[in-house]
Parts: structure tokens; sequence; C-alpha cells
């Protein structure tokens, strides 16, 4: 049997996300309305799509904390980074964070923080795989999800729907009519 991707895709209040879906689960999660699937075939297979794209539609309604969809992990390039993926998806829960170093450490790979960063803007998974939740020791450190270059927009926003960052004060006119 050869393999095949569903794709299917999700508006969110950060923009419009799509995913691929592959026989043994979730391979991909992209930004915008394209998804590169590579050289699979994409067919048309909802039942495929819809556990993955419920789920999503869930967290971001703030009503989901963790995904139990499986992972297709063959499409991580790379053992270390595989290996740092897992731990990160396994280790660090909705609500927290860790460091590049944190997540170097936890990993036991020898990966240095320096190239944890660059793991994670290559995650295929985002979200589902929370890079999001990996921060520099100064700061938010760097986000490649998102579209049109607004990732630290997009990572501000996720962590302040799992608590890791309060809420920032609305300064519209419709924020401060409510103020």
């Amino acid at each position: 049997m050869s393999e095949d991707v569903a794709v299917g895709g999700l508006d969110t209040p950060v923009g419009r996300i799509t995913v691929a879906v592959t026989q043994d689960g979730l391979a991909a999660v992209g930004w915008g309305r394209r998804l590169d699937s590579g050289r699979l075939p994409v067919v048309d297979d909802g039942v495929r799509l819809a556990p993955v794209l419920g789920q999503l539609a869930e967290y971001f309604a703030g009503t989901r904390r963790d995904f139990d969809v499986p992972i297709d992990w063959r499409h991580v390039t790379g053992s270390a980074s595989g290996v740092v993926l897992r731990t990160l998806h396994q280790s660090v829960g909705f609500g927290s964070s860790v460091t590049y170093g944190e997540l170097a450490t936890l990993s036991g790979t020898g990966v240095p923080a320096r190239a944890i960063g660059g793991i994670m803007g290559a995650n295929p998974i985002p979200i589902v795989v929370p890079c999001h939740r990996v921060l520099a020791s100064d700061g938010l450190g760097g986000y490649s999800g998102g579209s049109g270059g607004n990732g630290l927009e997009v990572k501000r926003w996720l962590l302040t729907l799992e608590g890791v960052l309060p809420p920032t004060f609305d300064w519209s006119p419709a924020g401060l009519a409510g103020a």
C-alpha cells in the first residue's frame, strides 16, 4: 500500500493553519493555506483530519490543554532533532515553558543551547509539539510560526492563552472604554 497524506485547514485567532496527516499520524502543521506534502499524494480524508482539526480548534478556544493525536515522527529530519522534539512534546506541558538551555539538558543529546533554536525553527509540527514554549534565557527568543513575519506576536498570543504570559492591556478605544 502506498502512503498518502490528508491535508486540511483551520482558521484560528492567529491566522489560518494547515495540517498534514498520514496514515500513521500528524506529520505537519503549517501557517497559511498551503502545506508542502512532499512527494506524498494528497487525499480527501475527513475521518483522518477530524481528530487533529477538532483538537486544534479546542486548543484555540481555550478548552484543550493536551493533544492526544498520534504523531508521525518519520518526517522529522535528524536523530538529535527528533530526540529534542520528542523531549519537548513529552516534558513541557500546557502553561509551562523552558529555556533553550534547559531543553538542551533535558534532551540529553549534547546539542548546545544555541542549536536548540534551529531545531525549534525547523519543527514541522508546531503547536502540538510546542516549540512556542521554548524561551531564550533573557526573553521570548524567536518564533517562526505565523505568516507575514508576525511570529513573535503569535508566540506571545499562544503563551498568553496558556497563562505563561499575563494578558496585555488593550489600548484600543474599545479596550479603554471597558476599563
